[in-house]
């Protein structure tokens, strides 16, 4: 008889469970913030010497001037040379780097160190602030908008990407094209 009864309080709990988590989910969805465009207080599209400023003054980067800037030959016959910034962080942040397309910032990447933080804490702390991603895969958790793509990338890199000035995410790019500038950008990653 006691089972009887604890068998069926579980059963209740979970029929309404569902119907608990959903509701939820849907409070979470409406107080979900814009996705951003920022990390302390680096925006996408600000331009190199804003950058170098933005860095120098932040004590969660290392930056040494204009040893850590390069520029870049373009994957892309057609696209413009690219600039690349890449500097070692402190604390919190391992390495950081900024590719710049005509003079504007179009993709940050953060790597981040996980001896202090895991991949499972930033990714809980986007799906309370952001709601849930548009794509999920072992490898990476995306959130994106018309303009912006974040994404989560295992082991721990926070990427940012400003969709209208990436040629992989644009209409009208090759496959090829978008293969090739992916396989650079993780060839890059990989130092």
């Amino acid at each position: 008889m006691k089972i009887m009864k604890r068998y069926r309080a579980i059963l209740l709990c979970l029929l309404f469970l569902p119907g608990f988590v959903h509701a939820q989910d849907a409070e979470d969805a409406e107080a979900a913030a814009p996705l951003p465009r920022s990390f302390l207080n680096i925006f996408l599209g600000i331009g190199l010497e804003t950058l170098k400023a933005y860095l120098r003054d932040d004590d969660s980067f290392n930056f040494r001037e204009d040893r850590d800037v390069s520029l870049l030959p373009s994957a892309l016959p057609s696209a413009p040379e690219e600039t690349l910034v890449e500097t070692q962080g402190s604390d919190f942040i391992r390495r950081a780097m900024f590719q710049l397309r005509t003079g504007e910032v179009f993709i940050m990447s953060f790597t981040l160190n996980t001896a202090l933080v895991d991949h499972y804490s930033v990714f809980t702390a986007f799906v309370k602030k952001y709601g849930e991603p548009t794509h999920l895969s072992p490898r990476e958790a995306v959130w994106e908008t018309e303009e912006t793509r974040v994404s989560i990338e295992r082991p721990l890199t926070v990427k940012y990407i400003d969709k209208n000035s990436f040629p992989g995410l644009v209409q009208g790019a090759t496959a090829n094209g978008e293969r090739e500038l992916l396989r650079r950008t993780k060839f890059l990653d990989g130092f």
